[in-house]
């Protein structure tokens, strides 16, 4: 074997699932719970699956409402295909499968048969960004920035349970397609303490503080708290802007909230580096000429290694401990 080009792959311990820490309060399913709530008041919600209802929790709506549950086995091109059809005679399908298969091997089906005729299509997806430990093939890490430059397509990155659980009717209300990564299981729930509401296309502004803005969605804006939290012992005050809707994004928050002197601006996303909500943010800030200090914390640009998610996070520097060692070096 040739030495050249060829990175040794480090070993990591026992893979885990859960993105909850020890201890912390969770919610069972939010999204099948939800979808359940949702579909017995609109009889045009359907639900529909690639072989992974137990592992979207859609099990729940298949429970439910098995009349109105469509299993289109290992065919993501196919069930994409199938709930554009469904759509065209006014159902509203939400759609399931993991994330790197609707984004990768489905794209071109989202793209001509649902994103093109606007269709009212809700495709939640399960293990985005770094919430799986099974590699590359399994690791949606480029998700975001396949959906965002698709025309017509709204993109979520809902934070936690609650997050979803108001994401669901949400996006039932808004007609046209829309693509919702997905926490799946025993869901943490941290923003019921935050006096939170999901509203599509709005950031919120969680907390403040005057020395570091961090801006973030997903499981990045509780990392966020965390580190919000831990940083003020040190006495470094931090703001945390959440902003779950990517596309389209809330470009009057994320200026006016950036635009205040005297803060390093940190965007923290659960996604490369590349094309995601760290790219979206920065082009509207040199946009509007507001230029703060700048930083990103993000996945690397490249193939992520396999391995135990506290030991791949802490790797890839988006573990809350790796993050204020971070910001705290940015800000000397």
């Amino acid at each position: 074997m040739s030495t050249i080009d060829k990175k040794p792959r480090l070993k990591t311990s026992a893979m885990i699932a859960s993105i909850a820490a020890e201890g912390q309060l969770t919610r069972s399913a939010p999204f099948g719970h939800a979808l359940v709530e949702l579909a017995r008041n609109k009889a045009s919600v359907i639900g529909m699956t690639a072989d992974l209802g137990k592992y979207t929790d859609l099990h729940l709506f298949a429970k439910a409402f098995p009349e109105r549950y469509y299993q289109m086995g290992m065919a993501e091109q196919l069930l994409m295909g199938a709930a554009a059809g469904f759509a065209h005679e006014g159902a509203q399908p939400f759609v399931t499968t993991y994330a790197v298969f609707a984004t990768r091997r489905a794209y071109d089906f989202i793209h001509q048969t649902i994103a093109e005729d606007n269709l009212d299509v809700k495709i939640v997806c399960a293990l985005p960004g770094l919430t799986t430990g099974y590699g590359p093939s399994h690791q949606a890490a480029e998700d975001l920035a396949l959906m965002r430059a698709m025309p017509n397509m709204t993109v979520i990155d809902p934070c936690d349970a609650l997050d979803i659980e108001q994401m669901v009717p949400a996006i039932s209300a808004h007609n046209g397609p829309v693509y919702a990564r997905l926490l799946r299981g025993n869901v943490p729930a941290v923003l019921d303490e935050y006096d939170y509401r999901f509203e599509l296309g709005k950031a919120k502004l969680l907390r403040d503080g005057n020395d570091v803005l961090l801006i973030s969605s997903g499981i990045m804006t509780m990392r966020s708290l965390e580190v919000a939290k831990a940083l003020a012992a040190d006495n470094v005050d931090v703001a945390v802007l959440h902003v779950p809707t990517i596309k389209p994004l809330d470009t009057e928050t994320i200026v006016r909230e950036a635009s205040r002197t005297g803060r390093m601006v940190v965007v923290a996303e659960n996604h490369t580096i590349i094309g995601g909500l760290g790219e979206a943010v920065s082009r509207e800030l040199l946009s509007a000429g507001v230029t703060p200090a700048f930083r990103q914390v993000a996945l690397p640009d490249e193939f992520l290694d396999a391995g135990a998610l506290p030991t791949l996070h802490a790797r890839y520097g988006i573990a809350a401990d790796a993050m204020c060692e971070t910001i705290k070096g940015w800000l000397g």
